[in-house]
């Protein structure tokens, strides 16, 4: 959904409908932008203000969003809503910030405006979350007073309305109630209840768990009893071969096996309780997984490394007469999502299929991440090494360097067991389905992937003449600063105007880079440098192919393609102060293990300049667990 700016101003209301409307249907960053442009018009609506906190809390941007809900508590709106979101975001900062005595700060205030949210309203959302958190602060008799007096009141609504609208969240705080009261058995049959309400609530359950585990976790329990309540589906990431094309000289993966590999898939399915899928949709192994999601009711998502029509000339219908083109369509269709990781077949070798893989896998552990859920890699393959990167050995390579539990069916082993195969005489043409050319270039001109990162100043357009050069000696300067005490700096830095552009060897440099760029200039004191105004920078990175090249206008080093257009766009629709990302690099950074920072689901998100919908991530550094 893409929202233009309005010609004319609209009243109040307007913006504040078309905000609540953006963010139900999760576009919290659009609908920043609708009700930050009404409050350019609207400066003091109170409404306005709320929507716009909640919908920077829900982008990951509490820092931002505490101070506007501060402001509006000392201006006496001390409702409900105002009085709990300011909490959220206390207790948000809480996990984020790094520093002892300001996360103990964080987390006292969030527990104070839980506890007078609910004093005011006595509403059990406010309640068992005053509790929980009195609980972290080591108030054990305050959180299990609060905890008493919460589940009195669930347990009346409970008697009274049990609606499907109320009774999952009436359930799990009953759980959470008996956890805090160190009631274990009662918290189990709560909870069992609530999963059984609410097993097609993944989100909700994911949720519920996590919390579950926090407070379990600061009683020093072994949550394994509690996990036992929760049935969280498990991830499943998938490679395999091609059907034969006609005329392979040795077969591989035959027509005729189809059958038997199809009900090994559906089985492994079953066994691995799979409720989510990754995959490519090639014909042969991907849409046999593809179809076996479907019917054991798990949700599938599709990765392909280039657009689907002509990826389905290259990689589907290649096999005359068969219905593989059919399937692939219906599948497609039927997808919970379908990502394309670029718009066209990159370069002349397998470049198009190594990046398709690393965002598949990526996506599969972010999802898997995302639901605290097991990962689970699954193959059809014949055990031999593969045609180049990308493909199904290279994928299982890679799974087992990263220790990850990977189930093979084995197809060498079925052909092996008398499946009757017609094999063509004579010489064929060996057919490389991960990486076949596609014609040649005038010189060697092959991408690399990297990770790409671009910036723009925040208040740069109000600057005066006079400030400029304060500009360049200050916000450039500590561009520049941040670079030279870079152990790993960029391949290439550009800047014009306000604006600059990093490429990257890998996202891990790039993402711990732009945090580090990010925090310090947070930090800097533009008034005592003489500026009128504060200024800020958004960060937006990708992480893609890119051809390296000499410009012949400038005799300059310079990164270009499709990939760079792309990150170029995630900056202009980054709140000021943050760092966000696109899927890719989230994806990237997922595949590559990266344990610096992580990447948290915005929504999906129009790009600046009409440049499609894509899923958007906010980056923070990852701190380390602890039991408080």
């Amino acid at each position: 959904m893409r929202v233009e700016p309005h010609t004319s101003p609209l009243n109040a209301g307007s913006y504040c409908q078309t905000g609540e409307q953006l963010l139900k249907t999760g576009a919290p960053l659009v609908a920043y932008d609708t009700l930050a442009e009404g409050l350019q018009h609207h400066p003091t609506d109170v409404r306005l203000r709320q929507l716009l906190a909640l919908a920077l809390a829900r982008t990951g941007a509490s820092r931002l969003a505490n101070p506007i809900l501060q402001q509006l508590i000392n201006e006496g709106h001390s409702d409900e809503e105002t009085i709990g979101l300011l909490a959220r975001t206390h207790k948000d900062l809480w996990s984020e910030v790094e520093e002892p005595d300001e996360r103990l700060r964080h987390l006292r205030l969030a527990f104070r405006h839980y506890k007078d949210a609910y004093e005011r309203s006595a509403g059990y959302w406010s309640g068992i979350n005053a509790a929980t958190t009195a609980l972290l602060l080591g108030e054990r008799a305050e959180a299990a007073s609060l905890a008493q007096r919460v589940r009195g009141r669930c347990l009346a609504l409970w008697n009274r309305d049990r609606s499907p609208d109320h009774a999952y969240w009436l359930l799990a705080t009953l759980g959470e109630a008996a956890l805090l009261l160190e009631s274990w058995g009662e918290a189990e049959e709560w909870y069992s209840q609530a999963v059984a309400l609410g097993q097609h609530r993944i989100g909700d359950l994911v949720s519920t768990r996590r919390n579950a585990r926090l407070i379990v976790r600061h009683f020093e329990n072994d949550s394994a009893r509690l996990d036992a309540c929760f049935h969280i589906p498990r991830v499943a990431v998938f490679s395999g071969h091609l059907i034969d094309r006609p005329g392979r000289a040795l077969p591989r993966f035959p027509a005729a096996l189809e059958p038997a590999v199809r009900d090994a898939i559906r089985t492994h399915m079953r066994m691995l309780e799979v409720g989510f899928g990754y995959a490519s949709a090639g014909c042969g192994g991907d849409i046999l997984f593809l179809e076996s999601l479907a019917e054991v009711n798990a949700e599938a998502h599709i990765v392909l490394p280039y657009d689907r029509d002509p990826f389905r000339g290259d990689s589907v219908d290649i096999v005359p007469g068969a219905d593989w083109g059919a399937r692939y369509d219906r599948l497609l269709e039927s997808a919970a999502e379908v990502v394309t990781a670029s718009g066209q077949r990159i370069g002349t070798g397998g470049m198009s299929y190594e990046y398709g893989f690393l965002m598949l896998d990526g996506a599969a552990g972010v999802k898997a991440d995302e639901l605290d859920a097991e990962l689970v890699c699954l193959a059809v393959w014949d055990g031999k090494p593969g045609d180049g990167p990308g493909g199904t050995a290279s994928s299982i390579e890679r799974w087992r360097r990263a220790d990850r539990r990977v189930e093979i069916i084995d197809v060498a082993a079925m052909l092996r067991c008398g499946v009757p195969v017609i094999t063509t005489e004579g010489t064929v043409a060996p057919i490389h389905e991960e990486a076949d050319a596609v014609g040649s270039m005038a010189h060697s001109f092959e991408p690399e992937i990297v990770g790409l990162l671009f910036a723009d100043a925040r208040g740069f357009s109000k600057l005066s003449e006079h400030e400029i050069p304060l500009f360049v000696d200050h916000l450039l300067g500590s561009v520049a600063a941040e670079l030279a005490r870079s152990a790993r700096p960029p391949l290439f830095a550009n800047t014009w105007g306000d604006g600059v552009y990093l490429v990257f060897r890998d996202v891990r440099d790039a993402g711990e880079f732009a945090l580090r760029l990010c925090e310090a200039i947070r930090g800097m004191d533009w008034k005592a440098k003489s500026f009128t105004h504060d200024l800020s920078l958004r960060i937006g990175l990708h992480a893609g192919p890119a051809y390296a090249c000499v410009d012949p206008v400038t005799g300059r080093l310079n990164y270009i393609g499709a990939h760079v257009s792309r990150a170029a766009r995630i900056e202009p629709i980054t709140p000021p102060g943050e760092v966000y990302a696109s899927g890719a690099f989230a994806a990237l950074a997922r595949a590559a293990e990266v344990q610096e920072f992580v990447c948290g689901y915005v929504g999906q998100t129009p790009l600046a300049k009409g440049y499609c919908t894509y899923p958007t991530y906010v980056v923070r550094h990852r701190r380390a667990r602890t039991n408080d």
